[in-house]
C-alpha cells in the first residue's frame, strides 16, 4: 500500500509538472484524439528547405478530419527528415509536426518585422544576432553572423525542445520568402 502511495504521488506530480511544461498543437491533440483520421495535405502550396545532406522540411497546408464525427481542423504541417548520428553511425528521423491557424499570424509578422528586413544583414566580427519563433510545436531561428545566415528549425513536445533532432541550413535562407509567401495563402 505504502508502494502505491508513492507511485501514485509521483504519478501525479509527473503529470502536472508535464502538463505545466507546455502543450502540443490543437490540431495534434485532435488528430491524437480521434480514433479514424483522414489528413488531407495540399502539395500544391509548399514551402520546402532542404540542406547539403539530403535533409529536408517541408510547410504545407493541411486539413484534419475526424471521420466519425466529421469535425475539421486547417493546419500547417511541417515534415522533418534529417539524419541523426548514434556512436558514428547515421540513421534517418522523420516526424511530423503542426502549427495551428492562429499561430500562422505571428509566424507571418515574425518573418516579416524580423528575417526580411535583416537577410541580407551582416554582423561585426565575434558578434552575431538571432530570431527566434517559439510555437507551440517548432522553433525557428535565424542566425546572422558575420556574412552567413543560417535557419534552423527544432521540434518540440509537451513545450519541450528536441535539441537531438533538428535541421539547420545556411544555402537555403533566400527561400525565406517563399515561405512568407505560403503562409500568406493558407491564412
Amino acid at each position: 500500500m505504502k508502494n502505491l502511495i508513492v507511485f501514485s504521488t509521483l504519478f501525479i506530480s509527473f503529470y502536472t509538472f508535464s502538463q505545466e511544461k507546455g502543450s502540443n498543437s490543437d490540431t495534434r491533440n485532435f488528430i491524437d484524439n480521434a480514433e479514424i483520421t483522414q489528413v488531407n495535405k495540399d502539395w500544391n502550396e509548399v514551402a520546402e528547405f532542404k540542406s547539403g545532406l539530403a535533409e529536408t522540411v517541408a510547410f504545407f497546408p493541411v486539413e484534419a478530419i475526424n471521420l466519425k464525427s466529421k469535425e475539421k481542423v486547417n493546419a500547417l504541417q511541417m515534415d522533418m527528415d534529417v539524419l541523426y548520428n548514434i556512436s558514428g553511425k547515421n540513421y534517418r528521423y522523420f516526424k511530423s509536426s503542426w502549427i495551428d491557424l492562429e499561430e500562422i499570424d505571428e509566424f507571418i509578422n515574425f518573418i516579416e518585422q524580423y528575417i526580411i528586413p535583416n537577410i541580407d544583414n551582416k554582423t561585426d566580427k565575434r558578434k552575431s544576432t538571432t530570431y527566434i519563433f517559439n510555437s507551440k510545436e517548432i522553433v525557428f531561428h535565424f542566425r546572422i553572423e558575420k556574412n552567413k545566415r543560417r535557419i534552423s528549425i527544432y521540434l518540440k513536445d509537451y513545450g519541450s525542445t528536441d535539441y537531438d533532432h533538428y535541421f539547420w541550413t545556411e544555402s537555403q535562407v533566400n527561400n525565406i520568402p517563399k515561405l512568407l509567401e505560403m503562409l500568406k495563402k493558407i491564412k
